[in-house]
């Protein structure tokens, strides 16, 4: 939770705006709450059914309420211009390779960061590079991935990211 608010922090002081999933409640509540604290800019995006759950984040710059988590996803990756997993559970992972899939497939140009708190994510990195030895994940798209344990040195990563152009992400000898 205080890395989360860590990281507001430094979104904020980047006039950085955050756009997350709209929530009032646990860590993505906690980095929202922390942005707004430093001044700094959000933009929610929840689907009706989390909305009428009381769930949803009253306090945010906007609140863009959308039907279906579909579109929630759809609705943050159009306003996004980079993407930041910290640690959850199976939707952060889901929204995670999704978006690591869009860029492998040239959908997605924008820097993706893990925040690798207390690092949470080492096991997922080396199952990552474990694809990459088995021959699955190209080291091409494997090196799209930013990481890095504290939000400064995440964030100058994504600030100075240069998109890697994989041109063929499927080998049609493969197949």
């Amino acid at each position: 939770m205080e890395e989360a608010k860590n990281l507001g922090a430094h979104l904020a002081r980047q006039n950085t705006t955050l756009i997350y999933g709209g929530a009032s409640i646990g860590i993505m509540g906690a980095l929202a709450d922390a942005v707004m604290q430093e001044g700094g800019q959000v933009i929610g995006v929840i689907p009706s059914f989390l909305s009428k759950k009381e769930v949803r984040h009253d306090g945010l710059t906007q609140l863009i309420e959308v039907d279906s988590m579909h579109q929630r996803k759809r609705k943050m990756a159009a306003l996004a211009r980079g993407f930041i997993a910290m640690p959850g559970g199976f939707g952060t992972m889901e929204e995670f390779f999704e978006v690591m899939t869009w860029a492998q497939l040239g959908l997605v140009k924008h820097p993706i960061g893990l925040f690798n708190v207390d690092g949470y994510f080492n096991a997922l990195l080396a199952m990552m590079d474990h694809m990459v030895a088995e021959g699955f994940l190209k080291p091409e798209n494997r090196r799209m991935l930013l990481i890095d344990n504290t939000p400064s040195g995440l964030l100058k990563q994504m600030l100075d990211f240069k998109p890697i152009m994989v041109p063929k992400w499927l080998d049609q000898e493969e197949t």
